[in-house]
C-alpha cells in the first residue's frame, strides 16, 4: 500500500461568499475593544487551527501569514533613521 502524499495549504479561494464571510468577521469585532478583539481572533485561530488538526499544514499557513510583516525590531530601526 502506497503512503498518501502529505497534504498541502490550499491557498486558492474556496469561500463561496467571501464578502460574506468578511462582513461576519467584521461583525463578529463590533463593540469590543482592541484588547477583546485580538482575544476573539485568537479563539477563532484556535478553532479553526483545531478543524485543520494537521500541524505542517497549520506551520505553513503560519509562514505564509508572517510573510512581508515587519517586525518590531524593523520598525523601530525605521524610525531611528
Amino acid at each position: 500500500m502506497e503512503t498518501p502524499a502529505p497534504q498541502r495549504l490550499t491557498t486558492e479561494p474556496r469561500l463561496s461568499d467571501p464578502d460574506a464571510f468578511y462582513e461576519a468577521l467584521l461583525n463578529m469585532h463590533e463593540g469590543l475593544s482592541a484588547e477583546a478583539s485580538q482575544f476573539v481572533n485568537a479563539k477563532l485561530i484556535l478553532l479553526l487551527a483545531n478543524q485543520i488538526g494537521d500541524f505542517d499544514i497549520l506551520r505553513e499557513a503560519m509562514t505564509l501569514a508572517r510573510q512581508g510583516v515587519a517586525t518590531n525590531e524593523s520598525s523601530q530601526d525605521e524610525g531611528a533613521t
